[in-house]
């Protein structure tokens, strides 16, 4: 049987690992860009995997003073649309990494 210091060390070791593949994870998660689009592509909304917005693309025929409200729905549901991406690649990339941890069933990542 291993002494309370192996297992002890062994523990931290560990906690370590997977602190370290977590920021590696989240390294890449704001290096990996989706796409939003709404009313047919006409507004799109880039963001990262962890959901900052990198770009607004606004087709130009949208660009009419009586169709603001209708603009601003379709932002809204680009920006939504981005959020879900982002939070699908998120949740794909952190299973990823924990796929390989000794983890109890059930155990839920912090940022997951």
């Amino acid at each position: 049987m291993k002494s309370m210091e192996e297992m002890m060390k062994a523990a931290q070791e560990a906690a370590q690992t997977v602190q370290t593949q977590m920021e590696e994870v989240q390294k890449r998660l704001e290096a990996l860009e989706v796409e939003g689009a709404a009313g047919g592509g006409l507004v799109k909304v880039k963001a990262s995997a962890k959901g900052r917005i990198i770009n607004v693309a606004i087709d130009d025929s949208l660009m009419v003073p009586a169709d603001k409200t209708m603009l601003e729905d379709l932002i809204a549901a680009a920006f939504n649309d981005a959020r879900q991406k982002a939070d699908q690649v998120s949740q794909e990339e952190t299973a990823k990494m924990s796929s390989g941890l000794p983890l109890p069933p059930g155990f839920k990542m912090p940022f997951t």
